[in-house]
């Protein structure tokens, strides 16, 4: 029976950062997934070309029910280490946008460099490996596969949480969690589209494709950024950001005009005594489709000086306060990742070894910790997965 130092079951961005370091270290090292290939989220990641990390990292950029529990390990492996990293294998890359990080070739660019890191480091990696059973033994533990039986001082629980079963996501590690006497929290569908029915949806189907920066608000959390009308309700990255926070039955606002007061607008318009119906003249500011089908025809076609104070008030309420209770997520299907997972209280934030049995690590997506969007989760990968590398 094959003995490591370490097996890392799950082969994706915290469980290849954790191999590769303690590998450095002199380690051991086995890494396994049950998937056809190593690193399939980092693949599909940002389009294709892997939103790898962020230049502004902080904790309050993560949820979690111990808020402090990020820090120790953000603060220990910064958004600037995995930058070094990625110039050390002169990966070419470039911010998109609010401090969004991309390769400028393809997401392989990240995962190869990861592979390299752990093959110069003597890591062995198994795909198409099914774990059927993990048992503890005064030693250590000791796994049935499929691929044959293997022993290690040291487990790691590196499997993701629930989102894109098709990618190969399950709730292995929460089971491997329960089995050891430790708690796994609810989880739901994350950085996930929201989904509308009845008028709703019909008014969003009729939109579909249209996009638009706005400010959406729940949960007293907001984000600006853009959202996008869909066939099942709305979606886009301000829409993703915000079904982190937001919970079943709870609503939502969406402020379409953010940048501009139309009150104000309208008062100008007035004083300029400009003739044309309030639609046309929002038509500078907003999509001609959005416009269409959101204003009442009788409403959109008065001129500014047939503006009652209720017409006004009217299309404040429907442009910058648009008040919704979705009725839903479109779910781990098309969700980026999880939220919940296995308890923080019962790991610890410096090793992230379980605080009831010696050797058993958890990390990355597993944990009860989820990131926004925008290169967030990676790098909470690339940091829970290093600092459980060096206590492995």
């Amino acid at each position: 029976m094959n003995n490591y130092d370490v097996i890392i079951i799950g082969g994706g961005a915290a469980g290849l950062m954790c191999a590769a370091t303690a590998g450095q270290r002199g380690k051991t090292c086995l890494v396994i997934d049950h998937s056809n290939k190593l690193g399939k989220k980092i693949l599909m990641s940002g389009g294709g070309r892997c939103n790898f990390t962020n230049l502004d990292i902080q904790p309050e950029n993560y949820l979690s029910p111990n808020p402090h529990f990020c820090k120790s390990a953000l603060s220990r492996f910064t958004q600037w280490d995995f930058i070094a990293m990625v110039a050390r294998h002169d990966i070419p890359y470039h911010e998109k946008t609010l401090g969004q990080l991309f390769c400028d070739n393809k997401s392989s660019d990240i995962l190869n460099m990861l592979v390299k890191e752990c093959e110069t480091h003597n890591v062995i990696t198994k795909t198409h490996c099914t774990v059927e059973s993990v048992e503890k033994q005064s030693d250590g533990f000791q796994l049935i596969t499929n691929q044959g039986d293997v022993q290690c001082q040291s487990l790691v629980i590196a499997t993701g949480g629930l989102s894109i079963p098709t990618m190969g996501a399950t709730g292995f590690g929460y089971n491997i969690a329960k089995q050891f006497g430790i708690s796994v929290s609810q989880r739901d569908a994350a950085l996930v589209p929201l989904t509308l029915s009845g008028h709703l949806l019909e008014r969003a189907q009729s939109l579909a494709g249209v996009a638009l920066d706005c400010v959406v608000t729940s949960a007293e959390q907001e984000f600006s950024e853009s959202m996008l009308f869909t066939h099942r309700g709305l979606s886009g990255p301000a829409l993703l950001q915000i079904s982190n926070y937001w919970k079943l039955g709870e609503t939502i606002t969406i402020n379409f005009l953010p940048k501009d007061d139309l009150r104000v607008l309208i008062t100008q318009w007035h004083e300029q005594k400009i003739k044309q119906n309030i639609k046309n003249l929002l038509t500078q500011y907003l999509p001609k489709r959005f416009l269409n089908i959101w204003m009442q025809d009788e409403l959109a076609n008065k001129t500014v000086n047939q503006l009652s104070e209720k017409d006004i008030l009217e299309l404040e309420k429907n442009i910058h306060h648009w008040s919704i209770t979705p009725s839903g997520t479109e779910g781990y299907r098309t969700a980026e990742v999880t939220r919940g997972g296995v308890d923080t209280d019962e790991i610890s934030s410096k090793s992230f070894q379980a605080k009831n049995t010696e050797g058993l690590y958890f990390i990355g997506e597993v944990l009860d910790v989820t990131g926004w969007l925008g290169g967030y989760n990676f790098q909470w990968a690339w940091a829970s997965g290093y600092c459980a590398g060096l206590h492995v």
